[in-house]
């Protein structure tokens, strides 16, 4: 059992949205050691309950789980509102509920895009409106967190609904922050790059299924390349703790980042010759028709053996840390994690 960081004063209230599994859980948790009272907001009856139990045995002491659609916006009113009567208000929110959809734009259609927007940008944008007016009247100065991605900075080739979405919340939280400046209220925009938190298996593939899953979990948890989804929680408290106005995490994301401020034409060209040697949208035969599309299927129901030599070959190297990770931060419970 962890000890609680008594450097955090005790009786501030906190609130995490996604927080049942992967980032989410691990920033309750570690919100949970600073000594908040913390309520963790998800979609999934029995995924919050064994995230509760995770935190219990990792901490010591409880979260407050909280069912809750962060697209249903009077949900989400209503979910704040109660989180802020149980605990005598809210001092710290983080807005961290998205989805992953995987795949070329082109077979996504329209509807994954909504998807993204509804989840990503909608949820955030909820949560951040409900939260205001309960960190206004914190005596401790509120504190909101929004969990944006590089992929908001510049786009990512199949991942584009991703990207619109998170550079929504990219505009959302600059926004924010330009209007509560002088207030008591920070505001935290944070974009992570990739993480070990295992969300390969909970992410959407569209076009070549189960040729994109492969790809996008070997580089998910490549250790040069991705991060560890801990130390990441860790960083990003902190942050929002010390109302930092931004934060991009690991090195790879904030060199893209910077290239991308400087030279973006050059960086778009750079990831239109990456997005060469994924796989390609499935076609239908008929000249001048549209890709064909097909539903999105989630990662846990692939096949990780798929797609080209290269691809196997990282998905070898990265599989252990990103597949344990998986295991560990509620993201697949049962069963032994997979190492192969």
């Amino acid at each position: 059992m962890a000890a609680m960081d008594r450097s955090a004063p005790d009786g501030l209230s906190a609130l995490v949205t996604g927080g049942s599994r992967g980032l989410g859980l691990l920033m309750a948790a570690r919100l949970v050691r600073r000594g908040y009272r913390v309520t963790v907001l998800a979609r999934d009856a029995d995924e919050l309950d064994r995230a509760v139990a995770w935190i219990l045995d990792r901490t010591g002491r409880s979260a407050r789980p909280m069912v809750c659609d962060v697209r249903d916006e009077a949900a989400v009113t209503a979910a704040l509102r109660q989180a802020a009567q149980q605990t005598d208000g809210l001092d710290l929110v983080i807005a961290n509920a998205g989805v992953i959809q995987v795949g070329p734009a082109e077979t996504a259609g329209t509807q994954a895009f909504r998807d993204a927007m509804e989840t990503i940008f909608d949820g955030t944008l909820h949560t951040a409106l409900a939260a205001l007016p309960y960190l206004r009247r914190s005596a401790a100065g509120g504190r909101l967190g929004l969990v944006g991605s590089v992929g908001g900075l510049l786009a990512v080739p199949h991942l584009v609904p991703y990207s619109c979405a998170k550079a929504a919340v990219r505009a959302l939280g600059e926004g924010l922050q330009e209007e509560t400046a002088g207030s008591a209220v920070s505001v935290t925009t944070v974009h992570p790059g990739l993480m070990r938190t295992g969300s390969h298996l909970q992410a959407e593939f569209g076009g070549r299924s189960e040729a994109e899953f492969a790809w996008f979990s070997a580089l998910a948890g490549m250790p040069l390349l991705s991060m560890d989804a801990e130390r990441a929680a860790v960083k990003i408290v902190r942050a929002v703790e010390r109302r930092r106005t931004r934060l991009v995490l690991t090195p790879a994301a904030r060199t893209a980042s910077l290239a991308h401020a400087v030279v973006p034409s050059l960086v778009t060209r750079a990831n239109g010759l990456a997005a060469r040697v994924l796989p390609a949208p499935p076609l239908d035969g008929t000249a001048g028709q549209p890709p064909q599309r097909a539903p999105f299927r989630q990662g846990h129901a692939l096949d990780a053996s798929a797609g080209p030599a290269w691809v196997r070959t990282l998905r070898r190297a990265s599989s252990a840390l990103n597949d344990r990770a998986a295991h560990r931060y509620n993201q697949r419970w049962a069963g032994p994690p997979t190492t192969s």
